[in-house]
Formats: C-alpha cells, sequence, structure tokens
C-alpha cells in the first residue's frame, strides 16, 4: 500500500487505515517515528473540554465599545 506526496506535502490516508483506526475528515492524528525509523500515525486522544470556561468562547465579542471604569460603575451601582 503506498501513497504519493503532493508538492504541499500531504498524502492521503488509504481507507484501510483509516477505517481501521476510526478516522474520519477532521480527526486528530499524531505521527511519530519509531526506532526503526518506520512511521506510526495514531488516532490523537480529544481533550478533554467538560472543564472549559463557558465564556472563553465568547469573550472578546462584544460589540459595544465600553469602557471597563463605566462598566464597572454600572454594575457595582457605583454613583
Amino acid at each position: 500500500m503506498h501513497s504519493t506526496l503532493t508538492q504541499k506535502g500531504q498524502v492521503t490516508i488509504p481507507k484501510y487505515i483509516r477505517d481501521t483506526l476510526h478516522l474520519s475528515p477532521g480527526c486528530a492524528v499524531e505521527f511519530a517515528v519509531n526506532r526503526n525509523g518506520e512511521v506510526v500515525i495514531n488516532r490523537a486522544e480529544q481533550p478533554d473540554t467538560s472543564g472549559v470556561n463557558p465564556f472563553a468562547a465568547v469573550r472578546g465579542k462584544a460589540d459595544i465599545p465600553w469602557r471597563t471604569d463605566d462598566l464597572m460603575k454600572l454594575l457595582r451601582g457605583d454613583d
């Protein structure tokens, strides 16, 4: 089984290997070279996103030009 390297340095992973590793478009993979100089490809572990701060995705997305001091006064009720 072989694949040809493109000018961009890309190769197609043969279907048999994609099926064996349960790879689908968008899956992360890891490459390594073993002691014999052979390339090893593994399906990458997906990071645990259960502990991700839910505000991280929207941080910096506001389109209201608030100044921090003005917003803090409003939220704290400072006069």
